[in-house]
């Protein structure tokens, strides 16, 4: 199973001012290259402060949120479209490999991201460089494990103003 973290961050490494900031800030063009990643990978693995911001579930991909108590009244699943669970990152990634899925995306927050790091399941990083300072706010990775180690798989520009940084973790 190939999981791909996919964020946009500031130039300073912030994806949000605090826990409630919605991702308006972020360009058209990292809306446009998310949405495609997003879609080629066919599911998309996020905490539930990230799916608050969100909304809803997105057209054309399953969308898995991480929630404490998956039975909670209020959390409807709707199989295939959208899904909670509370799994551990290795048995949520095996059971999506059972059901015939090859390619996860990770959008987060820092505390999912963290959990998939810390157990060295994540292959590839696509960080959209938004061009703001936000001086504090929420990291890409909360409690991460030092000493990770990347390759550069390539840079390009989304625009004139926004670069997407791919790496690949050294395993």
């Amino acid at each position: 199973m190939k999981v791909t973290l996919v964020m946009a961050t500031t130039a300073d490494g912030k994806i949000a001012k605090d826990k409630e900031h919605v991702a308006d800030w972020t360009s058209k063009e990292d809306k446009k290259f998310f949405v495609e990643k997003t879609k080629e990978c066919k599911v998309m693995v996020m905490g539930m402060t990230t799916y608050q911001t969100i909304g809803r579930p997105l057209p054309g991909r399953l969308t898995v949120v991480y929630t404490r108590n998956p039975q909670a009244p209020g959390l409807e699943q709707q199989p295939d479209v959208l899904e909670y669970t509370n799994l551990g990152a290795k048995e949520l990634l095996a059971q999506l490999e059972k059901r015939g899925f090859t390619d996860v995306a990770l959008v987060g927050g820092g505390t999912i991201n963290a959990m998939f790091l810390r157990e060295k399941l994540i292959d590839d990083i696509y960080l959209s460089i938004e061009p703001y300072i936000f001086g504090a706010g929420l990291g890409v990775f909360a409690e991460a494990p030092a000493d990770v180690a990347l390759d550069l798989v390539e840079v390009s520009k989304l625009s004139e103003q926004v670069v997407l940084l791919h790496y690949r973790l050294k395993k």
